[in-house]
């Protein structure tokens, strides 16, 4: 089944926010399909952060309806639309640098027995056992990201890359059925970024995944996505496979018309 042929996880319908005289998403219409690699690209402020950020319950929009796996989430918090299984990573990674590679991915799951002081004292097996749980499911996600040799090192020692592979793996400890992702291109050199293709279309195949990215590096997008959806002032401009959205005068006219951030 191709990208167009499956259900979206993802609708978003006549999305609006402004910020003063500035709108930054204007009457945004689109859909991911469930399952696919879907690139998020545009101009500097075209307002695919924005949007991002309005999708993930940072920012509550002004108008319109957003729909994840049919059920309306737009203006609840990022909590709990994270707990509904769509997550996100940022431009600039959020590790917790004082606390090692490991101790990074055990903080994610929610509900941790550990967290309640009664469970402590009166159910310490129970504790215990969702510990040892966590860590089984650490584990395999730093294997499976080729992080496992830096399990015990701190997180704020690490390369840009390696803190956008470890930022990946915290969203994978939540079992995620939707992860956004903001420009994991950005810093990150070759070599390493070809490896985190690997990994994401990995987890697409593999666990059924679906992917939401930004970002400007057109070699990466064609290498990862199965189709592009173009911003251009706050709204969808144009949308195709990678060789479509090239091909667009629309696209090019954007990129070339001197947008600015």
């Amino acid at each position: 089944m191709n990208s167009d042929q499956r259900p979206p996880i993802l609708t978003v319908e006549d999305v609006s926010k402004a910020f003063g005289g500035l709108k930054a998403v204007n009457h945004a219409n689109l859909e991911v399909a469930e399952g696919s690699i879907t690139g998020l690209i545009g101009p500097n402020g075209a307002g695919k952060t924005t949007l991002f950020n309005i999708i993930s319950g940072f920012i509550k929009p002004d108008s319109g309806h957003i729909a994840f796996q049919g059920e309306r989430i737009d203006g609840i918090p990022p909590h709990r639309v994270f707990h509904r299984g769509l997550v996100r990573t940022f431009q600039i990674p959020r590790e917790f640098g004082g606390m090692t590679v490991l101790e990074n991915l055990m903080l994610v799951p929610k509900d941790q027995e550990g967290e309640h002081l009664w469970a402590a004292w009166f159910l310490p097996w129970r504790v215990s056992r969702q510990e040892d749980e966590n860590f089984t499911k650490a584990e395999e996600v730093l294997r499976f990201l080729n992080l496992h040799q830096l399990r015990d090192e701190y997180a704020l020692n690490l390369s840009g890359g390696q803190k956008k592979l470890l930022e990946l793996g915290r969203t994978l400890m939540c079992n995620p059925k939707m992860i956004l992702l903001d420009e994991p291109a950005a810093g990150v050199n070759r070599t390493l970024m070809r490896g985190i293709v690997n990994d994401i279309k990995r987890l697409r195949q593999d666990l059924g995944i679906t992917f939401f990215v930004i970002e400007h590096d057109m070699d990466i997008v064609a290498l990862l996505c199965d189709r592009l959806i173009v911003m251009s002032e706050g709204s969808k401009l144009a949308e195709g496979t990678p060789e479509e959205v090239r091909a667009d005068e629309r696209v090019l006219e954007a990129y070339l018309g001197g947008q600015v951030r």
